[in-house]
């Protein structure tokens, strides 16, 4: 029955997903900063070439910030509804394993929450580091003149 199945493997897949979302959050942090770190704007002719390298894999990272907490949510509510379903088919309404169903399936918007907050950080960082770097190369544009 999907009950069963989902029982069995929701949480396995949720931390999964959100476990592929923040190695992916990750590698582009490494690969943003490294790319930063060797740019030579002078090689640039126009502002719109230097945005398009610089802003490269940063919208990966705003739709894993945006979205990790739905994977998490998801998680919750799918936690939720087999705790509700294990209730209604058992005899006796045990708190005990209501009260454990329901902080299990809360794991999973905390971990969508920690796969969110730091990818969120990250963004903005690197944003403010585009800001940087554009506002560098206008400088040296503006020198060169």
């Amino acid at each position: 029955m999907i009950f069963d199945f989902l029982k069995h493997n929701v949480e396995i897949f949720i931390i999964i997903i959100l476990g592929i979302m923040s190695f992916i959050a990750l590698w582009y942090f490494v690969e943003r900063l490294i790319f930063y770190k060797k740019v030579d704007v002078s090689i640039y002719k126009t502002q719109t070439q230097l945005e398009e390298d610089l802003t490269k894999n940063l919208t990966s990272l705003y739709i894993i910030y945006s979205n990790a907490p739905y994977i998490g949510l998801l998680g919750t509510v799918c936690g939720i509804m087999i705790t509700f379903y294990d209730m209604g088919a058992s005899e006796g309404i045990d708190a005990k394993s209501i009260m454990v169903g329901l902080s299990l399936a809360l794991k999973a918007t905390a971990l969508g929450l920690l796969v969110a907050i730091p990818t969120l950080m990250i963004y903005n960082g690197l944003l403010r580091k585009v800001d940087v770097i554009i506002n560098k190369f206008k400088v040296e544009k503006d020198e060169a003149k």
